[in-house]
């Protein structure tokens, strides 16, 4: 089975290479790619599809003229376009200009109450719509607020409430804030949720807890195991999230590692309740465990998250080195990157972020910043649903065509097609999409409303035919009871 599968994919590399060599409008590269980009389709195989996003460079320390990354964590684009990386074993933030070229300052220390202080393995950094400086001070122990020069603000530091366990060690890993300037943190070791800080530092409680299902023989099996045979199993504890951004609408995105590999990311409301849509396959986990690549190695491990835009959002793989997209409908956009030592590889893949058209990703052990752009076909995915999600059905048709042309196998194209053609009131052809991106859902739709169309369109000639079929039946009715009348009057005269 699995050379079979080996074989497999194998062959989708070639088919893969083929696309992105042929397809009309994608750009060729010099180099082939140094990873698959696939999607999968309605039965869950993997299909392999053109590149929606190619390498384009990577920064690092040496290249900017500082001394090099040593380990960093993570990274924010600020509202005016400033790029925040948490250079985490070099104890300091680095600030760069909006193209990477430059480096704008670097922020190591800072003046509070008259003393010097300075960070201590900074892993999370984010800049507020205010522009703050928020940085996860993880060995200190606390979050430091600055301004976006350095300039010391506050500090958020010991929470302190009944809900937390008595001696409560806060060790912040990641940070974001929402619009209000509330503060979400993901604490080490804080499985309960994502602690949350009102603007003034007060801690609010927790947001978003992940619990764990624990399977009926799991439960039978721990009620018969002995003491010390429950010690060794796994604690069914709820999950961390690895993960964090906001969206627009003050909405948590938070991603998590998903052993089942069904679900690695969360929509949270205000509430803390999940109300992200996982759409027809019902998964929001990246690679199936048992699809081609999750026969080697399970699922897919999200360390990060990242909204863009129009309900678009991208999901970091650190098990594979590969990047997912979804649309807010929970449907699986593209697939691409990879580990390896190849130009536009990975080594230990850590945060990703946007800027402009690129998507750009930490990597902590190479210590750089590597970019991706996207390509037609990628540009043409994104664009079709912006205006989807923007209501512009007409103008996503076009842009569904143009995708189909370089891929007239993705589904997801089809079913874009089908959705606008309904959208606009052709059920006819809407049925037609439909059926080639298998959404049995919106066929369905469709379908109906064609037949009423059909039965609407044509009622006079039914209603003319019907009325024609009642008329010819009572003539025929009266006929047949004349003539057997008549038969038996004259079988009465005999």
């Amino acid at each position: 089975m699995k050379k079979r599968n080996m074989i497999k994919r194998a062959l989708y590399s070639l088919l893969a290479g083929v696309l992105l060599v042929t397809s009309p409008g994608m750009p060729v590269q010099a180099e082939d790619l140094p990873y698959d980009t696939y999607n999968y389709d309605y039965r869950e195989n993997v299909v392999m599809t053109p590149a929606a996003y190619v390498p384009t460079g990577s920064i690092t320390g040496q290249d900017l003229g500082i001394t090099g990354f040593v380990e960093p964590q993570d990274l924010c684009v600020a509202p005016d376009g400033n790029i925040y990386v948490a250079d985490t074993k070099n104890s300091r933030i680095v600030v760069l200009d909006h193209n990477m070229t430059e480096v704008v300052r670097v922020i190591d220390s800072f003046v509070r109450e008259g003393a010097e202080d300075g960070f201590r393995m900074p892993q999370g950094v984010c800049v507020s719509e205010n522009e703050q400086l928020y940085v996860a001070d993880t060995d200190n122990k606390r979050i430091v607020v600055l301004t976006p020069e350095g300039e010391f603000v506050k500090i958020i530091d010991n929470p302190q409430s009944e809900i937390l366990e008595e001696n409560f060690d806060f060790t912040p890993l990641k940070v974001t804030v929402d619009y209000a300037d509330r503060v979400y943190v993901i604490a080490k070791n804080a499985f309960e949720g994502i602690l949350v800080f009102e603007s003034d530092g007060q801690f609010t409680g927790y947001f978003g807890t992940i619990q764990v299902k624990i399977t009926l023989w799991e439960k039978f099996w721990r009620k018969l195991a002995s003491k010390e045979e429950r010690s060794r199993q796994q604690l069914f504890i709820p999950t961390e999230f690895t993960g964090i951004d906001i969206d627009s609408d003050g909405f948590v995105y938070a991603s998590n590692i998903d052993s089942e590999g069904v679900q690695g990311v969360r929509r949270l409301n205000p509430k803390g309740e999940d109300v992200i849509i996982k759409g027809d396959s019902q998964n929001l986990g990246g690679d199936l465990s048992f699809g081609i690549y999750g026969e080697y190695g399970g699922p897919s491990e999200f360390i990060d998250v990242v909204y863009r835009e129009k309900g678009i959002y991208s999901l970091l793989d650190r098990k594979r080195g590969r990047i997912f997209t979804y649309d807010r409908e929970g449907n699986l956009l593209y697939v691409f990157g990879g580990l390896g030592s190849q130009r536009g590889t990975f080594n230990t893949p850590i945060a990703i972020e946007v800027v402009d058209d690129k998507i750009i990703v930490l990597d902590s052990l190479q210590g750089a910043i590597l970019s991706f752009g996207e390509t037609e076909y990628g540009s043409l995915i994104n664009d079709a649903v912006a205006l989807r999600y923007d209501g512009d059905e007409a103008l996503a048709i076009e842009k569904w065509e143009a995708v189909l042309k370089l891929d007239e196998n993705n589904e997801l194209a089809n079913t874009g097609m089908g959705k606008a053609y309904l959208t606009a009131g052709d059920n006819k052809a809407a049925m037609h999409y439909l059926k080639l991106g298998m959404n049995r859902k919106y066929y369905s739709i469709a379908f109906k409303r064609y037949r009423n169309e059909i039965l609407k369109e044509n009622l006079s000639l039914i209603m003319t035919v019907v009325i024609a079929l009642i008329a010819v039946g009572i003539i025929y009715k009266k006929f047949l009871k004349s003539k057997i009348r008549k038969k038996f009057s004259k079988g009465g005269l005999t």
